[in-house]
């Protein structure tokens, strides 16, 4: 971006409604934004969103100080937009792991180890689904809590509560295994 063309008289032509003054505006800070854009959005959102911003920009040009910078104000609404864009979207989501599917460490007893995995497989099957899907997140998907609560889209505090409960539901159902 170019400093000395963002000056204050392409900023008050763009304040006055100044079509040329848009077109210079773009011009100067349309491959700045674009590749804010993309950094943000993706390479193919980002002319949408860019488009978007200009339109904010000439909609909003009556509203413009042109005694503060123009850039600066430009940027402000393609953050915006892209916030916009990116609230727009739906939740990215990742499929659940296959906690049928566990591991043996190697030089251990693979037979005692599956016994124990199909153990904790079986357990995990009575748990409500609420609380087996955190706890599987949690062990088989090594996410944290707070990712667990933004994948399921739940406070945090209810993926702990779901967690605790879900552990201590998991130690008595093993337990009970053992016993019998």
């Amino acid at each position: 971006m170019r400093d000395t063309e963002l000056g204050p008289a392409l900023a008050a032509r763009l304040a006055a409604g100044d079509v040329p003054a848009l077109e210079e505006a773009y011009r100067i800070l349309g491959p700045s934004v674009l590749a804010y854009a993309r950094r943000h959005v993706g390479v193919a959102d980002a002319p949408d969103v860019v488009q978007r911003v200009f339109t904010d920009v000439w909609r909003n040009a009556g509203n413009y100080d042109p005694d503060r910078p123009l850039g600066a104000w430009v940027f402000t609404i393609a953050r915006r937009r892209v916030i916009d864009e990116l609230r727009g979207r739906p939740p990215a989501t990742q499929p659940l792991p296959d906690s049928s599917v566990l591991h043996a460490a190697a030089g251990q007893d693979l037979a005692a180890e599956r016994a124990d995995a199909l153990a904790v497989q079986g357990a995990l099957a009575q748990l409500p689904a609420p609380q087996r899907q955190v706890l599987e997140l949690a062990y088989f998907g090594d996410y944290t809590q707070s990712e667990i609560a933004a994948t399921l889209q739940v406070p945090l505090g209810t993926v702990k509560a779901r967690a605790s409960r879900g552990m201590r539901r998991l130690a008595a159902l093993l337990t009970e295994q053992d016993e019998s």
